[in-house]
C-alpha cells in the first residue's frame, strides 16, 4: 500500500521512534523503499560550519545523526536512500514531500530544540498541516 515513503529524523530519539514505524510499513510491503530526509536548519548551520574544520567533516557529523536510523533500516532489509535539505525543517519537509509525491511521511512528535518548538510551533504540527500526502507522527 505504501511502496513511497518519507522518513524525516533529526537525530532525537523520537525520530528513531519514527524509523521504527517507517519499517514496520515497509514491511509490510517488499518493494518499499523509505527515503530518510535530514534538514540542516539555516539557525544551526552557522554555528556548525564555525565548528566544522570542513565541509566533509560538517558532512560526517550530519551523518552521524543518521546513522541508527539507517542502521535499523539496513537490519530489516528494506532499500532506503538519504536527502539532506538546508533550510527550516518545517518548510523544507513540507516543500521536498510534495514535490516527490510520498505515499505516506512518518515523522516525530517533538524535535531536538525545545525553546524553538515553544515559540514557533512544532515542526510535525507544520507538516501535518501542509504536506499532500498522509502524515504519521509518532509520539
Amino acid at each position: 500500500m505504501y511502496s513511497k515513503i518519507l522518513l524525516a529524523v533529526d537525530g532525537s530519539d523520537h525520530s528513531l521512534r519514527a524509523a521504527k514505524e517507517a519499517i514496520t510499513i515497509a514491511g509490510n510491503n517488499g518493494d518499499s523503499q523509505i527515503t530518510i530526509v535530514y534538514v540542516a536548519d539555516h539557525d544551526d548551520a552557522k554555528n556548525d560550519v564555525l565548528h566544522s574544520g570542513s565541509s566533509v567533516e560538517l558532512d560526517l557529523q550530519r551523518r552521524k545523526k543518521l546513522q541508527p536510523v539507517e542502521e535499523k533500516i539496513a537490519e530489516a532489509a528494506i532499500k532506503y536512500r538519504v536527502k539532506i535539505l538546508h533550510g527550516s525543517p518545517g518548510p523544507a519537509i513540507v516543500e521536498y514531500a510534495n514535490s516527490e509525491s510520498f505515499d505516506i511521511l512518518v515523522i516525530g512528535s517533538r524535535g531536538l530544540n525545545s525553546l524553538q518548538e515553544m515559540v514557533l510551533g512544532s515542526v510535525s504540527h507544520k507538516v501535518v498541516k501542509r504536506a499532500n500526502c498522509p502524515v504519521l507522527i509518532v509520539k
